[in-house]
């Protein structure tokens, strides 16, 4: 048991407590100490996690038992505790690593904003709940920092409350991941009812799964469907929510109504990956579900090309890189789908860099034109800004798949995963999706490219009001995008594949990687060769797209007219600059509908059955016998003699009565 697991949730909900009551009265200098600090020693505090487990042989995970939360006598029980293993101890390092240096980046990004010691004070919670979902070690407890991270993602879009716009992208984010959080909800109760527990080390025993391997439902609709098939596709439909895949993806695009360094937090290390961190987490019970598995890939895939179809005609920079999130949880999404969990987790990692460096590298351009983000009107600003040009083009390079930076290696196992398992071992869907992946690869490529051309090269669109005041933006910024520059170079090292002398490092740490077994001397020279094709094809794709997105954008140019003007060209710019119609198809089949019956019900309801039936109605029945009675009030006490002797008399009367009868009896 180890208590010191507690502090690494506990620092920084500490510095939420502190910025949240006192921040109005310490000043903007003490919040951000405190904000900065709080994370630093979380992440100082799983370092220490780490070194034990990894330097003592006998120690392959921590846990800290906690106290009881929930216990229902011989029903349930529920503790409060929290696990630190190899998969925990990297997402622990991830988060509190590239979360702190947001922290850093906010202070000068947010420097004489109204709302700083909120911020902090929100982006602080974020962590914690962050923490916790990573930490907690068993379903419930996950589910609470599944909640919380969706709760501070509404506060934190939506900070900037006083325009409507971030408001309305707030309560889309919120209500969207509602709709995955109710599948999860399902999945994680029939995970109660068939295998009696919470617990993720016991959803993922090989007994408990081979107890419940033959069970299926019954009824009409999921009829001969298998349990375990059926809470994997639940599990990972809460899953397409966090993560944004089709079709609950809409969310995330609109996310960037926040500040930029919340864009960075929400869409590179934490809340987007908890979807892929929960089916890795849940890997053999994945596992023994292969139609699961099968709808996780097809999904993935699709998703991936979609969004990388609408990041060709985005023009605002931080809608190019939220569709390139999208799409890169889709390349996530398929490795999970292929059985290629190491892989995934490896590019949840390696993202959380470059993805973390690209957001930031946008939000130094933005701060720098003054909270100008549409890309036709920069153009040239690698004069002003060099540094912030040479590490937003690192980040390009590692998104794109250019060796030796981080996402050279963890795209190119995902798609040798999907070689594998489709062209090696001849499985016509597998290698469909392939193809699909493969065809991504490059389209990143190029819209990449071709942002980092409309950005900072070619001839400057910048308004004239701007020019001149176009600077360099130093301190934390700086710091930051520099030490996210080096892990995006850098970074890839963790997981050097075998084939290519590496040792596949993380993968073994975390326990997702399967080493192939039983293999022959010639067989593992296949494999060793099929990886080499792969990594050959997935690097001219990406070379092709850069070079291609090179060309056509260095000077500002863009495509060709001749394509622009086709109708092919022309069918394809319109569906993608309009995301395909799924905000409006959504609109008139769900969102339009429901205001209409919203509607109807408020008046049928509000205002007919309760305002005017019941509280209105209430309100004349009592005022109408209280007229009457006060009528009768006259002040005349002969009347009042009369009315009483006349009660008298009918009292006497029914006494009389009912005696006479009893007396008959």
């Amino acid at each position: 048991m180890d208590s010191n697991l507690l502090w690494i949730p506990l620092f920084p909900f500490l510095g939420f407590l502190i910025n949240g009551i006192l921040g109005k009265r310490m000043g903007n200098r003490t919040v951000s100490i405190v904000a900065s600090v709080a994370p630093l020693l979380a992440f100082s505090v799983a370092f220490g996690a780490w070194r034990k487990i990894v330097s003592d042989t006998g120690v392959s995970a921590l846990h800290w038992d906690g106290f009881p939360w929930i216990w229902l006598d011989g029903l349930l029980e529920v503790p409060f505790a929290l696990h630190f293993d190899g998969l925990s101890a990297v997402m622990c390092l991830v988060i509190t690593g590239v979360g702190s240096l947001i922290h850093l980046y906010s202070i000068g990004y947010m420097k004489g904003d109204p709302g700083y010691h909120r911020y902090f004070a929100y982006l602080n919670l974020f962590t914690t709940f962050m923490l916790l979902l990573v930490l907690g070690d068993n379903l419930l407890l996950l589910f609470i920092g599944w909640e919380g991270v969706g709760l501070c993602s509404y506060l934190l879009i939506g900070f900037w409350f006083q325009d409507d716009a971030n408001c309305a992208a707030g309560k889309k984010a919120f209500i969207v991941n509602r709709i995955g959080d109710l599948a999860f909800l399902l999945g994680m109760f029939l995970c109660l009812i068939h295998f009696g527990t919470l617990d993720l080390a016991a959803l993922v025993n090989a007994d408990n799964l081979n107890q419940v391997a033959s069970e299926t439902f019954e009824g009409s609709l999921f009829a001969g469907m298998g349990v375990i098939t059926g809470i994997a596709l639940l599990l990972f439909i809460g899953a397409t929510g966090k993560s944004a895949q089709i079709p609950l993806y809409v969310w995330l695009p609109d996310a960037m109504a926040g500040p930029t360094p919340v864009s960075a937090l929400i869409h590179a290390a934490t809340m987007v990956t908890s979807g892929v961190y929960l089916c890795c987490r849940l890997m053999p019970l994945f596992q023994a579900a292969p139609m699961a598995l099968s709808i996780v890939a097809v999904v993935g895939a699709c998703t991936a090309l979609l969004a990388a179809i609408i990041a060709f005609t985005q023009n605002d920079i931080k809608k190019v890189l939220a569709y390139s999130t999208v799409s890169q949880l889709g390349y996530m999404f398929f490795a999970i789908g292929v059985g290629a969990f190491s892989a995934a987790f490896f590019h949840v990692v390696t993202h959380a860099f470059f993805k973390a460096l690209l957001f930031l590298g946008s939000g130094a351009v933005i701060h720098a034109m003054h909270h100008e983000q549409d890309m036709r009107k920069m153009g040239g600003l690698r004069k002003q800004l060099p540094f912030t040009h040479i590490t937003f083009l690192i980040g390009t390079l590692a998104i794109a798949g250019v060796p030796p930076l981080a996402g050279f290696f963890s795209k190119d196992e995902i798609l040798f995963a999907g070689y594998q398992a489709g062209i090696m071992e001849g499985d016509t869907l597998s290698s469909l999706f392939w193809y699909v992946s493969v065809a991504t690869a490059g389209m990143t490529a190029f819209y990449m490219m071709r942002c980092v051309a409309m950005t900072f090269w070619g001839d400057s669109q910048v308004d004239q009001k701007l020019e001149g005041k176009v600077h360099e933006p130093g301190g934390w910024i700086g710091f930051a995008l520099f030490v996210l520059a080096i892990a995006s170079a850098l970074g890839g090292f963790l997981n050097v594949p075998e084939f290519l002398g590496g040792h596949a490092i993380l993968g073994h740490f975390t326990g997702l990687h399967v080493s192939p077994t039983d293999l022959t001397k010639d067989e593992l020279v296949a494999l060793h060769a099929g990886e080499f094709t792969s990594m050959l094809i997935s690097l001219a794709i990406a070379g092709a797209g850069l070079l291609v997105g090179f060309l056509f954008y260095r000077k500002g140019s863009g495509l060709p007219a001749a394509f622009r003007n086709s109708p092919p060209g022309a069918f394809l710019g319109k569906l993608s600059e309009n995301k395909f119609y799924v905000d409006e198809m959504y609109a008139a089949v769900i969102v339009r509908p429901f205001e209409a019956i919203s509607q109807l019900l408020h008046t049928l309801i509000d205002q007919v059955l309760i305002d005017k039936l019941l509280v209105n109605g209430s309100a004349l029945l009592v005022r109408g016998l209280g007229e009457l009675f006060r009528r009768m009030q006259t002040g005349f006490i002969p009347g009042y003699l009369l009315t009483f002797g006349c009660g008298a008399l009918v009292l006497i009367y029914i006494l009389l009565n009912s005696m006479a009868k009893a007396g008959a009896q």
